[in-house]
């Protein structure tokens, strides 16, 4: 057996490896995640992650889905955490939790390792590609360019409903933060709450015409971009039908896409 044939991730006492799956396309993966799922022989995975990563698993290997999508939640995060330390406390296995993107950026990988931790599972983390550099990549869309933004600001766009009876839902954000010029904000999971955040955004002093894009599927089969004005996007997100996942991207880069993306294309076919 050669140096690059031993078993690296699964071999020793029972344990968690958190690990980043990237957008989806299985080729982004990192050479690290590759190999950890090609050994792992119990497989926790989310809704996020896609088929084609999937089939990169053991054949042997026992794929079990928890993952979590808006208004339906196959497990609780509470519930996901409690299986985890079952299974490797109680029972003894050695485990794989694959997540979307990358486990910490809003993947909830976080909670998990200090839940891990706390009940003293010993545990690694391998980074993914985070849906953000991968929705800006396959766009043609920078996150950072000297001309146009020198920051990059990530924000989570969940609704949330008011505790008083019949409240309408809203999003809870640092607008006045997120409204600042020379900067790039990618909002994750912001397609239900567009027409609030594009509307409080304008309200904080961005203009109605700043460039953005809502890229949705990114690096997948199905993937696509819409750009238009920070006011003009819900509309024609509502018109195009765009579904999730997507994410919202908003700053002068996006302007760039027009530009970018035909080079883009060209590098992912």
């Amino acid at each position: 057996m050669s140096r690059l044939d031993e078993p690296r991730f699964f071999a020793n006492s029972p344990s968690v490896t958190l690990v980043g799956a990237g957008p989806g396309d299985p080729e982004l993966l990192t050479l690290k995640a590759a190999r950890a799922l090609a050994e792992a022989r119990l497989v926790l995975y989310d809704a996020l992650v896609s088929p084609a990563v999937l089939a990169l698993a053991h054949p042997e290997a026992e794929l079990v889905y928890v993952g979590k999508q808006s208004g339906h939640h196959h497990l609780s995060q509470e519930a996901i955490i409690a299986l985890m330390i079952r299974l490797v406390r109680d029972e003894g296995r050695a485990l794989l939790r694959l997540k979307g993107g990358d486990p910490y950026i809003f993947g909830r990988g976080g909670e998990e390792a200090e839940a891990l931790a706390a009940a003293g599972i010993p545990f690694q983390t391998i980074p993914g590609i985070s849906a953000a550099q991968a929705a800006a990549a396959c766009a043609g869309i920078p996150l950072t360019h000297r001309d146009h933004a020198d920051a990059v600001v990530f924000a989570t766009g969940h609704l949330r409903a008011h505790a008083q009876a019949g409240a309408e839902q809203d999003v809870e954000l640092d607008w006045p933060m997120l409204a600042r010029p020379h900067q790039t904000v990618v909002i994750y999971m912001g397609l239900a709450g567009l027409e609030i955040i594009s509307a409080r955004l304008i309200a904080h002093g961005l203009p109605a015409d700043t460039p953005a894009a809502l890229i949705a599927h990114a690096s997948r089969p199905g993937q696509r971009c819409l750009r238009a004005s920070l006011s003009e996007l819900p509309a024609l997100a509502r018109a195009e039908g765009v579904q999730s996942p997507a994410l919202l991207l908003i700053g002068g880069v996006a302007a760039l896409h027009e530009r970018l993306m035909p080079q883009a294309a060209q590098a992912l076919s």
